[in-house]
Parts: structure tokens; sequence; C-alpha cells
């Protein structure tokens, strides 16, 4: 096993939480997907529990969501560490940042479904 250096405890805590603060500052500046997708949830967030009857439902509503946004910063994430290789065409480069868009595709279709079915169920 490998032991990495570094700060331990609250310090360890407090510099991780303040990298994730600067991870999601970034994309939000310089991120128009991440920024349309929270845009989006902060309206399907509410509207989760008033849509949804039960807790459960709430729930399925909530978690794609968030899973959305997540997949979106792990996809920008792929795009930048690729973009800061190099910026000349390669295979491998192209494969990466397609199969991190996919990811995000797969996500929105989850959210799709799961805001679909009880949306039919409630209405229909």
């Amino acid at each position: 096993m490998m032991n990495k250096p570094g700060r331990k405890g609250l310090t360890r805590l407090w510099d991780a939480t303040r990298y994730s603060r600067k991870g999601l500052s970034a994309a939000w500046q310089h991120e128009e997907a991440f920024r349309q997708e929270v845009t989006l949830a902060l309206i399907l967030f509410p509207s989760a529990f008033w849509l949804g009857q039960t807790a459960l439902e709430r729930i399925a509503l909530i978690i794609p969501v968030v899973l959305v946004v997540i997949v979106e910063l792990i996809n920008s994430a792929i795009e930048a560490a690729i973009d800061r290789i190099g910026t000349e065409k390669h295979p491998l480069s192209g494969q990466a940042k397609d199969i991190g868009s996919a990811a995000v595709l797969m996500s929105l279709l989850l959210c799709l479904t799961s805001w679909g079915l009880i949306i039919v169920d409630r209405f229909f």
C-alpha cells in the first residue's frame, strides 16, 4: 500500500472542501453544460417535492438529477485533463471525451426515464 504524505484529520477535510469549492467554481465558470444542468436541477428539486407523492418517489426523482450533475463534473474533468495533455487530435483523446459524453447522455436518459415514469403514473 502506498502511504501518501499530506495533511490528516480536520485539516485534510478543510483542504478537500476548499478544493471541491474551487472545482465547482471552475465548472460553473467554464462549462456551459454544467450551468444548464445546475439550473435545471434548481427547477427540478422543488418540483420533485410537488410531483412525488411518497418519499421513495421523491428520492427516485432527485437522485437522477444529482447524478446528471455528478457525471457532468466527471466529464468536464476528463475533458480538462485531455486538453491539458495537448490540443492535437489523437484517437484515444477523442475516445475518452466521447465516452465521458456518453456517460452524461446515459445519466440524462436515466433522469428523463425516472421523471417520465412518475409523471405518467401520476397523471395518466
